[in-house]
């Protein structure tokens, strides 16, 4: 999953939606919901293979602390989410220290359990922006994301088995 992680860190974002993407695909990118229970739709069962989670500083190839406020340490969440046992995307979550506070504190124990699944549970959730990016042939968006106000960014890139692109064959 290396290689895959890299290319979520290679995302080039854009400005605006590009042109020339279909529809469909900009149903999944632009998507506002709980991408889980998207996927729960295109197969049985979703699970997360944890690729890294740990605090980081803002120093440690963290171009996302530039999206987010000044923190002495970041949480840092790197996953890869699963359609019956096939890896559809790679997530990247980056926590600012203080967003870690209160019910917020959940993000760190979080385990196998999916994001969305946490995060479209709760009813202070907000989103400031998607922002569609690209790397070589997939597909990817990065979405800040604010519970009780509180910031965070999560980066998500298609990998190619995902059903984003089965239906655009």
């Amino acid at each position: 999953m290396s290689e895959a992680l890299s290319r979520l860190r290679a995302l080039s974002f854009f400005a605006e939606i590009p042109d020339g993407l279909s529809a469909s695909f900009l149903d999944w990118l632009l998507l506002e919901d709980s991408m889980t229970k998207r996927f729960e739709q295109h197969c049985a069962k979703v699970t997360v293979e944890i690729i890294r989670e740990a605090f980081v500083t803002a120093d440690e190839q963290l171009p996302e602390a530039g999206l987010l406020p000044p923190a002495q340490r970041y949480w840092l969440r790197e996953i890869v989410l699963c359609g019956d046992g096939v890896p559809w995307l790679v997530g990247r979550t980056v926590v600012p220290e203080s967003t870690l506070a209160g019910p917020e504190l959940a993000l760190q124990r979080l385990g196998n359990t999916p994001l969305g699944r946490y995060l479209f549970s709760a009813s202070t959730l907000t989103r400031d922006f998607i922002q569609i990016g690209r790397s070589a042939e997939l597909w990817g968006r990065r979405s800040r994301l604010r519970l009780s106000d509180k910031p965070l960014l999560l980066t998500e890139l298609f990998l190619p088995a995902s059903p984003l692109y089965e239906e655009e064959k």
